[in-house]
């Protein structure tokens, strides 16, 4: 089997780089969404709908179903194409899945992109930031210092203009109205990461009241934020091996 990983924002697949290590001679694929350290395609509008779309088209190339794994965005990339196509995947796992919560509430600096005229400043000042001070923000936010160099390096323009559409086509209803179809993902085996301190994903309830309705495990990452694949990447190979070993 193949897994294939996806990533959010601001992010390029080097997130995924030491986990990846761990995980020996497990085929794995790294799909990088549209602007997030691949080009924009023209007419490319960069909204949750169109991310969702893109990721169905690429999981169409593959000559059978495979293990999926979403994180940030990228976990909302993965549950959306799930409950579109459950078919092409073997098994899925997302640490994203409480915003499809009705009662999750965007975190702040999402809900300041997704403000007209705010938003628009907010980009300009994070993605327009020398590249030093790009990745010391990263570092801050828990991601490891050797990650967040090489992430650093993919923050620019093309990122720059898919984050607005992309936030703003997912503010509240939207992306409540996404979580009605949940219980589809449950066609097929799936798990949600539960990273204890990963403030930006929804509550721990929230994240359980989701799991339960796509009918997915819940694995806990006790002290972990929302970068645990860099965080302890031993522990991110174990959780997900154990995981396919299952299905």
């Amino acid at each position: 089997m193949t897994a294939v990983f996806v990533h959010g924002n601001p992010e390029t697949a080097a997130v995924w780089e030491r986990l990846i290590a761990e995980l020996g001679d497990t085929s794995t694929v790294c799909l990088s969404p549209p602007g997030f350290g691949a080009p924009l395609p023209a007419g490319f509008g960069a909204t949750a709908v169109e991310y969702r779309d893109w990721l169905i088209g690429e999981l169409e190339k593959f000559p059978e179903p495979v293990d999926l794994v979403g994180h940030d965005w990228g976990g909302a990339h993965v549950l959306n194409a799930v409950m579109a196509r459950p078919e092409l995947v073997r098994s899925w796992v997302s640490d994203t899945a409480g915003a499809f919560d009705p009662e999750y509430v965007w975190h702040d600096l999402a809900q300041g992109w997704q403000t007209p005229g705010v938003g628009e400043e907010m980009v300009a000042a994070m993605f327009g930031a020398p590249i030093e001070t790009r990745a010391e923000r990263l570092v801050r936010g828990g991601m490891h210092e050797s990650v967040a160099a090489k992430v650093a390096e993919g923050v620019n323009d093309e990122m720059a203009r898919a984050v607005l559409p992309l936030y703003r086509s997912a503010a509240q209803p939207a992306i409540a109205e996404f979580g009605q179809h949940l219980e589809r993902a449950a066609q097929r085996p799936g798990l949600v990461v539960l990273a204890t301190e990963d403030h930006y994903v929804g509550t721990d309830e929230q994240r359980r009241r989701t799991a339960a309705r796509a009918g997915a495990r819940v694995t806990v990452l006790e002290g972990l934020g929302h970068w645990w694949m860099t965080q302890d990447p031993v522990q991110g190979a174990r959780i997900l091996t154990e995981f396919w070993a299952s299905c």
